[in-house]
């Protein structure tokens, strides 16, 4: 073989090889936003069921307590607005905020509660007030998977090179479920 066909063989072997290991990582790249998008996009869903859970047990949970607390008729028009925003919100942000509301008008309303002892010992309302308190950490635990989800593929499409190719494929950032900072405080039970 000449030196010339030699150097020929050579430069085409490096040109497969190269084309080879770009295409690889252009696959692979891409493929992985794909796999962390799904992951965020399924962590989301089970955010969702469990609040749609909750928004379900609001219903019976408000009727329990106004057999009780007729007077407290303001609060049981704040649960419910916030319960039809959160069953109105189209956008993933616009699902946390009204969530985080409802979250907010929850806890006024089981402040509520411990004012009438007799409804505290209501079996009806115990077992709502349990199905309420288990969805309530279903949403802490799926929430906090969501957040690890979109963590992950936020890195991932934020890291070098990989940011260059999440923008050229459209891949955007994803929004935290985070909570507002009214809501980090305690209830303030007065009586």
């Amino acid at each position: 073989m000449s030196k010339g066909k030699r150097n020929l063989l050579i430069a085409g072997v490096v040109i497969v090889v190269l084309l080879f290991s770009f295409y690889s990582f252009f696959k692979g790249t891409y493929n992985s936003f794909v796999t962390l998008d799904e992951s965020v996009k399924a962590s989301w869903a089970q955010v969702e069921n469990q609040l749609q859970r909750r928004y379900d047990l609001i219903p019976n949970l408000i009727e329990t307590v106004k057999g009780y607390a007729a007077h407290e008729r303001k609060l049981f028009v704040d649960v419910t607005n916030a319960r039809s925003r959160v069953g109105g919100a189209a956008s993933v942000p616009d699902k946390i905020k009204a969530n985080n509301a409802l979250s907010g008008a929850l806890s006024r309303l089981l402040v509520v509660v411990e004012r009438y002892p007799d409804l505290k010992a209501n079996q009806n309302f115990l077992r709502l007030q349990d199905e309420l308190a288990g969805t309530e950490n279903r949403i802490a635990v799926e929430r906090r998977r969501y957040n690890e989800a979109v963590k992950t593929y936020n890195i991932k499409i934020r890291t070098f090179p990989a940011n260059i190719l999440a923008g050229i494929y459209g891949f955007s950032k994803s929004t935290f479920f985070e909570v507002p900072e009214a809501a980090k405080a305690a209830p303030e039970v007065k009586f």
